[in-house]
């Protein structure tokens, strides 16, 4: 399936999420509550899912919706259709001002991220990609394909601004990986799908909603996608928490020890 009608909204919706983010974004003030578990919301999350579900869910009433910023409805397990949705990845880096953030859209199919479109409000950058149709990146009204590095040697390692741990300072030492890039949100996923690095190790466990979208993009430009124990990622689960971490790869090559 090319999933073309999924896109095509998938896309209009995150843009137009993108653009309630930015009027929060170049407000004079950035209001920040807290969650329970600590991770910070604005006002700018709201707005963004509230564009992006309501779009969803007027054009495929049939499908399930997971997100981030939504009550989870565990109906959704019975669906082998679900959206699943972060309305503002990088919410610290919002806050920071400092770009690296984005709006996720994935959709799920018996499982599988068949579809993803990652939009970085600041740039305009659209990523975006269907199984078996490839990976692409739209700017400025200007669309080309995008793939992975096919770099072995000199590797460059893309890392999280906000989210250290020492299981990730012991595989920099132990691989001697020098060729460093710190960056927040699935833009990660997007620098290594368009060839600017090579791997990226995530430890510290994410959810669904923050690697959906980039799991379909990185696979379609020719990366490795896997937990950590080297198993399939799977969605629309009843534990949305991504527990086993993960890793994207440009080739195989690339599997590093830790």
């Amino acid at each position: 399936m090319s999933w073309e009608k999924e896109l095509g909204v998938a896309k209009k919706a995150a843009i137009e999420a993108g653009k309630e983010i930015m009027k929060v974004y170049n407000s004079e003030k950035i209001n920040v509550e807290y969650k329970d578990d600590r991770s910070p919301l604005t006002e700018a999350d709201r707005q963004a899912n509230q564009v992006i579900v309501d779009m969803l869910s007027g054009e495929f009433p049939d499908y399930a919706i997971l997100s981030e910023e939504e009550k989870d409805n565990r109906e959704r397990r019975q669906n082998d259709y679900c959206f699943v949705v972060d309305p503002l990845d990088g919410t610290k880096e919002f806050i920071k001002r400092n770009g690296q953030f984005t709006v996720n859209i994935a959709l799920a199919y018996k499982g599988k991220s068949v579809m993803g479109v990652i939009y970085v409000p600041v740039t305009e950058e659209l990523y975006w990609a269907a199984e078996g149709n490839g990976a692409f990146l739209t700017l400025h009204g200007k669309t080309e394909r995008i793939h992975v590095s096919d770099r072995r040697t000199d590797i460059r390692v893309v890392m999280s601004s906000s989210h250290g741990c020492a299981e990730m300072d012991n595989l920099i030492q132990k691989n001697n990986l020098v060729n460093q890039v710190k960056m927040g949100s699935s833009l990660k996923g997007c620098i290594i799908a368009k060839g600017e690095a090579e791997i990226y190790y995530r430890f510290n466990p994410t959810m669904e909603w923050d690697t959906a979208a980039m799991q379909c993009i990185v696979e379609e430009a020719g990366a490795i996608f896997n937990q950590m124990d080297d198993s399939e990622m799977r969605y629309n689960r009843e534990d949305c928490r991504n527990g086993k971490g993960f890793y994207i790869i440009n080739c195989a090559e690339n599997k590093m020890k830790w």
